[in-house]
């Protein structure tokens, strides 16, 4: 089996339009959580989320590109724009025709259906664009991805609601260590913040109203979030050889499903897709050093999660960090585990651990190291990036510094 490693990575989300400013804001504890802003905002319960502001499409896409670009897929290519440039590769000859794209979301053209559902009942329209359907379809983010970069490999989108992204980038990591491909772009996107959107998270009371506190006592529900977050992952030999800067190895992954409930998360899918990744690595429960949680700030996910961790590890429970960074960037459901794999970049490359911030109340049922309020200094080999979706879907990545 092939190495695998991070050449490239690339951002778009509240905390930040770069890699730089998000990374940034993470070693602060900043929060980029506030007041929503897109029409009929006044209609929902729901007023906060992490909203990307400052973005001007039109600056960045010609008309043409506008009428086949959902919010999503711009924040695709974006952050892929970053990614492949740090990257420094150029797609040509026989790596354009095996590298790929696979890519995770949970709506994919949310807001094109938002606005289109609005003309035809709301203002009785009877005709919609004609390219409705490239636009709003899950598939439209890679698809445009790779006719921008001449990428003729495997391409595919994920969907597994929280887990997409995490889902995604476990599958482009084994086309590259099975030598299917010497380079895949990969990654996730999701834009659910407009009314529709939101409206419909609503429905099932899990949204806070005024902060998301993950593992905090306190705590009173999740926060949506928008972006993306797209990789290089590339084999090593390879990268090596061009002289690429690396940002970390991957070094395996796990996919579980809980089987049991379709919002209800368990323990034992959780814990089974974190020791997977462990043993899919080659690593000891005690080498990992960081873990950067699913965290979402709601009752049931934390203490199960938490209950999970504690099972695979043990007494080294203890000695672990484990964070959220949902409380800064909010929940971006399909496109969460790749913004999140930042974090674990960050803590493996920089030696920062990114904080749990919004940690007022300790809870007996979270009772571990989850680096409240305050980014930590620590040098550490291994991490873990968890997500754990709706319908019971889990996907774990583990990573290690080089």
């Amino acid at each position: 089996m092939n190495r695998v490693v991070i050449t490239g990575a690339g951002t778009i989300n509240a905390l930040g339009h770069s890699v730089v400013e998000t990374l940034g804001a993470m070693k602060e504890g900043r929060c980029g959580i506030g007041d929503l802003e897109f029409r009929d905002v006044d209609r929902l319960a729901i007023k906060i989320g992490g909203q990307v502001k400052g973005f001007e499409a039109d600056g960045r896409f010609n008309r043409q590109q506008m009428t086949l670009y959902d919010r999503f897929t711009q924040f695709t290519l974006v952050a892929a724009e970053e990614a492949i440039t740090q990257a420094g590769l150029e797609f040509v000859g026989e790596l354009a025709a095996k590298a790929g794209v696979v890519l995770g979301t949970a709506g994919g053209g949310v807001s094109t259906w938002d606005d289109n559902y609005r003309a035809v009942y709301e203002e009785g329209k009877n005709r919609v664009h004609p390219f409705v359907v490239p636009k709003l379809m899950n598939n439209a983010a890679a698809s445009h991805l790779s006719m921008k970069y001449n990428l003729k490999g495997p391409s595919f989108t994920v969907s597994t609601a929280c887990a997409s992204s995490n889902h995604a980038m476990a599958q482009a990591f084994q086309i590259v260590r099975s030598g299917m491909s010497k380079a895949m772009v990969t990654g996730g996107s999701e834009s659910m913040l407009c009314f529709g959107g939101v409206k419909a998270w609503e429905g099932l009371r899990v949204m806070s109203k005024d902060a998301c506190r993950p593992f905090s006592a306190n705590r009173n529900g999740m926060v949506q979030g928008e972006g993306a977050g797209v990789f290089v992952f590339e084999e090593y030999e390879h990268a090596k050889a061009r002289g690429a800067e690396i940002l970390c190895e991957v070094v395996g992954y796990a996919m579980t499903s809980d089987a049991s409930d379709i919002v209800m998360p368990s323990k034992q899918g959780a814990a089974r897709a974190i020791s997977g990744a462990l043993q899919n690595a080659g690593i000891n429960a005690d080498q990992i050093g960081y873990i950067n949680a699913h965290g979402t700030g709601t009752a049931a996910n934390d203490k199960t999660e938490c209950a999970a961790v504690a099972d695979v590890f043990g007494p080294h429970a203890d000695k672990l960090m484990m964070s959220s960074t949902k409380a800064m960037h909010g929940h971006l459901i399909g496109a969460t585990g790749a913004v999140e794999l930042l974090a674990c970049i960050m803590a493996l490359r920089d030696g920062v651990i990114a904080p749990t911030i919004g940690y007022e109340e300790f809870d007996p049922e979270c009772a571990l190291d989850v680096v409240p309020n305050e980014a930590r200094e620590a040098n550490i080999d291994y991490a873990l990036s968890n997500a754990f979706a709706f319908g019971g879907l889990n996907a774990v990545l583990a990573l290690k510094k080089v």
